[in-house]
């Protein structure tokens, strides 16, 4: 599936200024290097949660978690899960990793990791049984969804739209997963837009930017990048261009901060943060392997909020997202 920029993205009111999200993907840890599996995982960064909650609290953030299966099945992680919502200081949301969600009525393999690629029957009972059963243990109904994978498919916003979602955060500009059979973001764009040009379901994308000499010509070279970590190497280290992400995972903060000024500096209103929870503890990510990673990370936090908010750039929520969406 390639997904494309779309012909019209939401005209960001000028009242609500300069905005940015933090989001977590909030999943079981298990080893990225191997097959995938239904069992062999392990929940126990979740109690982690709660200190990346109240640090970035701390920063005035309300951060989302987009859930998995695995995760509504643990005690600890729904008793986090239930206070935040019941506080409203953070969002609960859908992450839908195929693998480990009923019903298991199909093979796992690598195409099959990306919910998108499903038969649309057995995408929508996945989606519906999670939805549920984060709606019967924290008590509030999710209407947010990230694909695992970053994995939608055909049918997934019309799914979505079917049961009461509005907005989805699932596209990854920049990148491309058609070789192992997901989708192709190449050509998406990290402004948010309506699907379908109505204001049903709001596409979130999560932010990448292209810096250096060619970034005005990224969509010209952006495939060959993609395929060739070789030339990939190249053009970054060169400063030719360079594709980052807004994360800590594998981004520095002077690269971060890079791109904060290149997405302002291109009119991006909404710059959109990622990370994947069990880099909240050491050994279960390649980006956080011992408790000085685990440092860097929350250091990575405290350089890029400050930076943004000598850019003031200010953090928003997702009932503050949705009102300046449906505000244009």
């Amino acid at each position: 599936m390639k997904v494309r920029r779309p012909d019209r993205h939401v005209q960001w009111p000028e009242k609500f200024g300069r905005r940015f999200l933090i989001s977590v993907d909030t999943e079981e840890e298990f080893d990225w290097d191997a097959p995938f599996q239904r069992s062999d995982h392990t929940t126990v960064t979740v109690p982690k949660l709660q200190e990346f909650q109240d640090f970035i609290e701390n920063h005035g953030v309300k951060p989302v978690y987009f859930v998995d299966y695995a995760i509504i099945e643990d005690d600890t992680a729904v008793a986090f899960l239930r206070t935040v919502a019941d506080q409203q200081t953070a969002a609960i949301g859908v992450h839908l990793h195929p693998w480990v969600n009923p019903p298991f009525d199909e093979q796992v393999n690598v195409h099959n990791s990306f919910a998108g690629n499903l038969p649309k029957e057995l995408e929508e009972k996945k989606l519906v049984e999670l939805r549920n059963a984060i709606r019967d243990k924290i008590g509030v109904t999710p209407t947010i969804f990230r694909a695992g994978r970053y994995g939608i498919g055909p049918h997934t916003t019309e799914l979505l739209i079917k049961h009461g979602f509005v907005l989805d955060s699932s596209i990854r500009p920049g990148f491309d997963y058609s070789g192992q059979g997901g989708p192709d973001f190449l050509a998406a764009g990290s402004q948010p837009y309506w699907w379908n040009g109505d204001e049903k379901l709001l596409e979130v994308p999560l932010t990448t930017v292209y810096s250096g000499l060619l970034r005005k010509q990224a969509n010209l070279v952006a495939g060959i990048m993609n395929k060739s970590p070789l030339v990939n190497a190249l053009f970054s280290r060169s400063k030719m261009l360079e594709r980052i992400p807004l994360t800590p995972e594998g981004i520095s903060a002077r690269e971060t901060k890079e791109a904060i000024d290149v997405a302002l500096d291109d009119d991006l209103q909404l710059l959109v943060f990622s990370f994947h929870s069990p880099s909240l503890s050491p050994g279960h990510t390649p980006y956080v392997r011992t408790e000085d990673d685990l440092e860097g990370f929350y250091d990575w936090w405290r350089d890029v909020l400050e930076y943004l908010e000598t850019r003031n750039v200010k953090p928003i929520d997702i009932e503050q997202l949705m009102t300046a969406a449906s505000s244009t």
